[in-house]
């Protein structure tokens, strides 16, 4: 295409893309998931916008939407956004953290008592996500002085001593538990890449406002792990499931995981400032870009929930790959220039805005079948649907075109 014409479709984009998040995404969680009469925020809406009143409520809502409107308000300096995120912050020390043991628990009931004290590391990663990002919103010592405790105390009590990387959970006082798993869909195994990935997220964005010698060693030895161990770089996807020596226990394949895995070790390379690892991981990204629109791309655009190596085991199109996906792509088309990539991203959102934003109710529909109905049965707003993955690909994705248009 033309490179006129060609900018004025990437600016297109991202107008679109930033209309969505301003207009749609971000004002409907502080319509909606915010309870004013408990001070803090519902547990679940329904796809009707129905409140569940009895619904179990965890600690990733709350670090999530405190990292999504902590991240508007650096971008926008939108006073609304720093509200919501003030509202966030107290929650989740008013609510889910263990002044006695350190960390943060994994949910509360619905009438705001403890439920689940377990210390899941998958939990404390977000909260150091969210801490660190609400520090660089508003340079406030706190939430990094709480960020850096909970680094330490994962450093502490969550690494794997003998073959390395981080256990999946612990006790209320960090004591060893027999049930480890993430989520009821999850293997009960002692490592996953799902936790390992998100700790890897957390203590680059810390990294970023905290320049220390030990956060520096632990997040080079996590992605050295993250290429070593969890990356298949031949077949281009992460395993899921590990023994604590790394054996493999799973062959399934989740592509929103990888795609987001490729950007997100990008992000980790570049605060750490190496160039030799920059390279390596810019190949890798790539890599997995190309073979997650081989293998885990519909025709339409959307992304697969699943597969494994026969093929797609699961068609549904859930909302945060096909955001993954976005951002994935353009970050392949960064270093690749290859169009492929830069189609695949376009054609991820146009999915996205065909299919999965809620033009009736608002924000995006958790997911749709592969022929594009909406799954009904799916919550609006709930322990895992959260605007995390769709409030970063707005900020993200319009960063990186914008960068693109200027030849960067």
């Amino acid at each position: 295409m033309p490179s006129a014409t060609k900018s004025s479709v990437l600016s297109d984009y991202a107008t679109r893309m930033e209309s969505d998040l301003r207009q749609n995404i971000l004002p409907f969680w502080i319509e909606h998931a915010v309870d004013q009469a408990a001070g803090s925020f519902h547990g679940e809406l329904n796809h009707d916008l129905v409140t569940n009143r009895a619904a179990e409520r965890g600690a990733l809502l709350t670090t999530r939407i405190l990292w999504t409107y902590a991240a508007a308000f650096r971008e926008y300096r939108d006073p609304t956004y720093l509200a919501m995120a003030e509202h966030a912050y107290a929650d989740l020390f008013a609510r889910f953290h263990d002044a006695t043991h350190g960390g943060f628990y994994w949910s509360i009931a619905a009438n705001g008592t403890l439920l689940r004290d377990r210390k899941q590391v998958y939990a404390q990663a977000f909260a150091i996500y969210a801490l660190s990002e609400f520090y660089a919103a508003t340079n406030r010592r706190e939430p990094l002085d709480q960020a850096i405790a909970t680094f330490r105390l994962i450093e502490a009590r969550a690494r794997e001593p003998q073959f390395g990387g981080y256990l999946e959970a612990f006790g209320r006082a960090w004591e060893p538990i027999a049930d480890m798993r993430l989520s009821v869909a999850d293997q009960n195994d002692p490592k996953s890449q799902n936790t390992l990935l998100h700790i890897m997220e957390a203590y680059t964005n810390l990294l970023r406002v905290w320049p220390d010698a030990g956060l520096r060693r632990a997040l080079t030895e996590l992605v050295e792990l993250m290429l070593t161990r969890v990356v298949n770089v031949a077949t281009g996807h992460l395993g899921l499931f590990f023994a604590n020596d790394w054996t493999l226990h799973s062959d399934k394949i989740s592509y929103g995981h990888d795609i987001e895995a490729a950007w997100l070790l990008t992000e980790a390379a570049n605060v750490l400032g190496e160039p030799a690892l920059t390279a390596r991981i810019q190949t890798l990204a790539v890599k997995i870009a190309d073979v997650t629109l081989a293998e885990g791309t519909d025709t339409d655009g959307g992304i697969y929930n699943q597969g494994s190596p026969a093929g797609i085991t699961d068609y549904s199109k859930e909302w945060w790959p096909q955001a993954e996906a976005v951002i994935g792509f353009l970050n392949a088309y960064q270093f690749s220039r290859d169009e492929r990539h830069l189609a695949a991203a376009l054609h991820a959102w146009d999915f996205i805005d065909a299919r999965i934003i809620d033009r009736k109710n608002g924000e995006w529909f958790r997911g749709v079948t592969r022929e594009g109905r909406v799954i009904k049965s799916f919550e609006k707003v709930g322990f895992w649907k959260c605007p995390y993955h769709n409030g970063r690909m707005g900020l993200e994705a319009v960063r990186r075109l914008r960068a693109i248009l200027k030849g960067r």
